[in-house]
This record gives structure tokens, sequence and C-alpha cells, in this order.
């Protein structure tokens, strides 16, 4: 069987327009899509038929409004190109009419400039950044994206009336349901009780397998798939690793595939951290490693937790920028209500071996040298993450250049220490409106190497603010009918 994807893979040679041609009409594509992320981190698109895909369509590009996508441009420069990118070809693993699709880049027309809010460049010149400073010439990340799957969801809310209603036939409040004809046959996971249950507790086993075998199709290599922690369809399928703007097209890729193929199954997939109540959010726990001539830079065998100075300073920066970077990496009013104590989420700025209740944990399953890595546990998928991904790598650089030491390791549950003791420890920010404002005091770290613009982060505060914190804020909140209506 013939591949369906393009290798993206930094060891290979780069395809040629020429090459994704011939593949595309190879697997009888009639439509190619063009898709790009725009400033919140949400996949856009655009298709052409498969006979306007010429060579030139890879370096003259193809214009759209970008007035229309959100954060990017005024209507009266509007006018913006995308350039698509060979090596990220694949064939859509869901759409019925045979189609490629590219990846593309977004440009200024005339000048063919990259645009500097675009997450795609933005990612590209963290890594550019990485080998300019002579520190490292890799960086590996890798995510492991959470999503919850239900069978219904509705949700309003308009002057009158706000609401939202979330059902799933796994969900441990369909146990003594008396309305359904159907028999309850009664096997459901606990709330937190979700990790492992084999099957029929777990009743979402082939439809995991079918999005991994289909994110195996589009390029994506697979290492486990299984049920998450929560109660009514939370799971999680963990890609391998692989450099930093790679990473970030296949996390693209995986939310896309996962939504599509649960859509085809009569179900709804979801990657808000916290749809819901008194269980377990999503997050995206994300490791990181920095390597240079084939060397992990990471690994010292008599280093705390087999950590190098280096990683150990890279650890100081996260710590150090934790703030400002969660306001890319947990980058949603509804992040941090997964950021509280309680639900196995991080709130506290510490690092330690093997250590789920710290900020950053240092994975000890293997003693080789290329396993050594970080974990830094706050990001969750709803986050952009080319910008996501470029804020950890600035971070940690920073660190590394400034050889930030961070906290001495916390090799306790700090979930368990007294109240005296815990308020030694700094926490997360407790809201967006937090992040956002950490972000504002702290962001020269970000600008180095010209990764991130002022433009940008102008925008991105612009954007959350108005859009997203402000409009939480001046709505009133269900349960405050519940503690008000009758003051």
């Amino acid at each position: 069987m013939a591949s369906t994807y393009i290798s993206g893979s930094d060891s290979d040679a780069a395809p040629t327009p020429e090459a994704v041609i011939a593949f595309a009409q190879e697997h009888d594509c009639q439509m190619v899509d063009l898709r790009f992320t725009d400033l919140p981190g949400t996949w856009q698109h655009f298709s052409i038929p498969m006979n306007q895909l010429g060579p030139d369509v890879f370096s003259e590009g193809l214009g759209f409004d970008g007035s229309s996508i959100r954060g990017f441009q005024h209507i009266n420069e509007s006018d913006m190109l995308v350039i698509p990118d060979p090596s990220s070809a694949f064939i859509d693993p869901n759409l019925k009419v045979t189609t490629l699709v590219l990846i593309c880049n977004v440009v200024m027309p005339g000048t063919f400039a990259p645009y500097n809010k675009d997450p795609r460049h933005v990612a590209q010149k963290a890594e550019q950044y990485l080998i300019d400073t002579g520190i490292a010439d890799t960086i590996y990340i890798g995510p492991e994206v959470e999503f919850f799957i239900f069978n219904d969801v509705r949700f309003d809310q308009n002057v009158n009336s706000g609401y939202y209603f979330i059902d799933s036939d796994e969900g441990v409040w369909n146990t003594g349901d008396l309305t359904n004809e159907e028999p309850n046959l009664g096997f459901r996971p606990r709330l937190k009780g979700g990790y492992y249950p084999v099957p029929p507790v777990d009743q979402l086993q082939d439809l995991r397998s079918n999005i991994t075998l289909k994110l195996q199709s589009v390029g994506i290599d697979v290492e486990v798939q299984h049920h998450e922690v929560g109660t009514a369809g939370q799971a999680e399928i963990d890609m391998r690793f692989d450099t930093l703007t790679l990473m970030a097209d296949h996390v693209m890729r995986y939310k896309y595939v996962v939504r599509q193929t649960c859509v085809e199954n009569g179900l709804t997939a979801t990657f808000m951290p916290k749809p819901l109540f008194q269980d377990n959010g999503s997050g995206m726990h994300t490791h990181q490693s920095l390597w240079k001539d084939g060397t992990n830079l990471f690994y010292d065998a008599d280093g705390y937790a087999m950590l190098s100075d280096q990683a150990r300073w890279y650890i100081g920066g996260l710590l150090k920028h934790a703030a400002a970077v969660l306001a890319f990496a947990a980058p949603t009013t509804n992040s941090y209500r997964r950021l509280v104590p309680g639900y196995e989420a991080p709130v506290y700025l510490a690092y330690s071996e093997r250590n789920r209740s710290a900020m950053i944990r240092i994975p000890t399953y293997s003693e080789s040298p290329a396993a050594r890595r970080l974990e830094f546990r706050p990001p969750d998928p709803s986050c952009n993450p080319y910008y996501a991904f470029a804020a950890c790598l600035m971070a940690g650089l920073d660190g590394i250049q400034n050889k930030i030491e961070p906290p001495e390791p916390r090799d306790v549950d700090l979930y368990e220490l007294s109240p005296e003791e815990i308020a030694e420890v700094q926490a997360v920010p407790g809201s967006l409106q937090e992040a956002l404002n950490a972000l504002e005091a702290d962001y020269e770290f970000l600008l180095k190497g010209d990764v991130f613009t002022q433009d940008l982060i102008d925008s991105w505060l612009e954007y959350k603010r108005t859009e997203e914190d402000d409009q939480i804020r001046l709505r009133p909140h269900p349960y405050e009918f519940f503690l008000y209506y009758d003051v």
C-alpha cells in the first residue's frame, strides 16, 4: 500500500513541488486543501481543484482575506498569501472526496516576507534562534494531548439564559438512568476512575484504536493510546516526540483527526481543558530536551535525577517565566479551572523527580541518556502549539543563558504540605487575567532573535482580554443564581 503522507523528517531530503504533485496524482486526489493556523490556534482552510496545483503555487502562493482571520489583519491591509510546505503533504483520512492537504506558512503579498503573527513562522524562528545561540541544534517536544469524547453537548448564551449540558454513555451520572428505553448495563468509569479499566467499563477502545490508525496514516508516530482518569470518555493518545515545528504541525493534525473521526461515529470530541465539574481536566504535559550533534544535553549521570547543569538552568528559566509562558500554554479562562489542587493538575512552581504534583516532573522510566528530559505539566490542548512550544523554549534558553538556578527540588507530595510549608512555594496564576498581566510585565525573553514580536505580543494580549476574558466576566454564571437569587 502506498504511503498516504510525505515524510516531514529533518533527516529526509525535502520533497519538491513536483514530487508532491506526483504524489497527489498517484493517489487520484481530486482536491487540494490549504491549511494554516489563526492567532488562537485553530486550523483555517480553503480548497482548490487538483488541476490548479502547479509548481508555481509553492513559490507564488495563493491569496486569502487576512481581515477575516481572528487576530490577523485590519480590513485596509487584508490581502495575504499562503505558501504551502511540500514536506507537510498528506491525504485527508476522513473526507469522502480524495483530498491532498498542505500545511502552509502565511506571507505578505509583494514582498513575500513572513507574517510576524503566523504561528508556524514563530515556531520556525524559535528553532533557528536555538541554533544561532550555539547552545543546541535541536529541541525535541513530546506533548501528551488529552481530550474528552461525549455523546451529546448543548450550550447557549443570550440575554436571558445561559447554560451547558453534556452527556456521555460513559458518564457515571448515567449509572442510575431510568429514562432510557435501552437496558442500563452499568459499566462506567467512576469520577477519577478511568485509568485504566478494560472494556466494558472502557467503552471507547475501538474508537481510540481507529483514531490511532488514522493518525499513523497522516504521518504521526503514535506510541500508546488509553482511557484517561476522567469519567465520560476522557482519552489520551501519545505521539512520539519530534522537533518543535513538526510537533506543532502534528498537534494540529491530531486535533483534526480526533474530531473528525468522532463525528463520523456520532460522537463529539473536545480539547477544552475543564468541561466537567468535580473530575480531572485535560492537560497537555509537554516533554522537552535539547540536543547537539546527536547528544542529549540534558543528561548527566552525576546530577540530581541525572540532569545536567543546562537542564537545571533550563528548568530555572521555565519556572522564572512560568506565569508569562502560561499566557500562551494555558491560554483560556477555562484553563484555570483545571489548574487547581485535587485533580492531578500542577499548581506549584517546583520541579521534582517522578513527582506529578510538581509543575516540572523528571520522568525516570529509563536511565538511558537519550531518555533524560523534563515534563512541563501546566500546558493544555486549548493552546496554539506553535506559540506554546516556542514560549517554552525561549524561557528555557533564557535560563541557560543567564544560568538561572531553580529552587531546590521538592520530592514530596506538594498537595499534602501544611499551609505553612506550601506558603513558601509560589503558585501558578489563578486566572487568565493574571497570566496575561504576567506576560505584559515579562516578555523581553520572548523578543530575543525576533522570535516573538512586539506586535504579536500586543495582539495576543488584546485578543485574549477583549474577546475572551472580558466576555466571561460580563456574563452571569449559572451558579451565581444558586448563590444569590434570594439575596
